[in-house]
């Protein structure tokens, strides 16, 4: 840990690597896949997070894909656990760029995604929160309170926070001025969380097989997936375990 510190605790404006990091975000061509997952007990909700987030990203030039649970009565049941392992399973395959999740509260979906390599998830309430966590944290999944708190008027909260979060380029900074300090510290998170977890392979072949199979058998899993999956090793593994 000690030699990823010391890496990135020199970077400085003037570090190339950073400046291209920079220029890059400045060009404006930044599109994603972007990937919706619901868990059980707030799966009532489903049409009206896509609907909300489709016109949003899709405004913005991004695709949306939509894993569900798209009802309660689904047969694929998913538990904000299950969230954080099919987000997982979708961002380190490169099937999608940015994961939109979340459970009653929130906590739980955004705990069981950053229990996993790769994944970056922030608790996303309000409009500010989005926009911060965006170009403060640069992750690449939110996780939302889709009861506490959603109630009159929700729907439009919940448009807005989808604006504010794809308003533009991620890790652009906030306030402006704090960019490189910001991008730094992301650079060292990135890099603490490749030595605290284990590799994604690792993880599926570990994780209790019955429970991954439960969380790759959606009605459109395979439809959505397999399509858009870009690790020809994890596309194997999960071809497997639903053979």
């Amino acid at each position: 840990m000690v030699n990823v510190l010391f890496q990135y605790t020199h970077l400085t404006k003037a570090d190339p690597q950073l400046i291209v990091y920079i220029e890059y975000k400045k060009r404006g061509d930044f599109i994603m896949r972007i990937a919706l997952i619901n868990e059980n007990s707030q799966a009532a909700k489903n049409e009206m997070i896509y609907a909300s987030l489709k016109k949003v990203a899709e405004s913005k030039g991004h695709t949306v894909d939509n894993y569900g649970m798209y009802s309660a009565d689904d047969k694929a049941q998913l538990t904000y656990v299950q969230n954080g392992i099919l987000a997982a399973i979708l961002l380190n395959s490169g099937a999608a760029d940015f994961v939109i999740t979340g459970c009653g509260t929130g906590e739980g979906a955004m705990l069981a995604c950053n229990s996993f390599p790769g994944v970056l998830c922030g608790h996303v309430v309000d409009p500010s929160d989005a926009y911060m966590f965006s170009q403060i944290n640069a992750g690449n999944a939110a996780a939302f309170p889709f009861a506490k708190g959603f109630g009159w008027g929700a729907e439009l909260n919940l448009q807005y926070c989808f604006e504010k979060l794809f308003c533009t380029e991620p890790g652009g900074g906030y306030p402006p001025e704090r960019v490189v300090p910001e991008q730094r510290n992301k650079k060292i998170l990135d890099g603490v969380k490749k030595i605290t977890h284990t590799d994604m392979m690792t993880i599926l072949k570990n994780i209790d097989q019955d429970f991954l199979k439960a969380t790759v058998s959606g009605a459109k899993f395979k439809e959505l997936f397999f399509d858009s999956c870009k690790c020809p090793e994890i596309k194997a593994y999960i071809e497997k375990v639903l053979a």
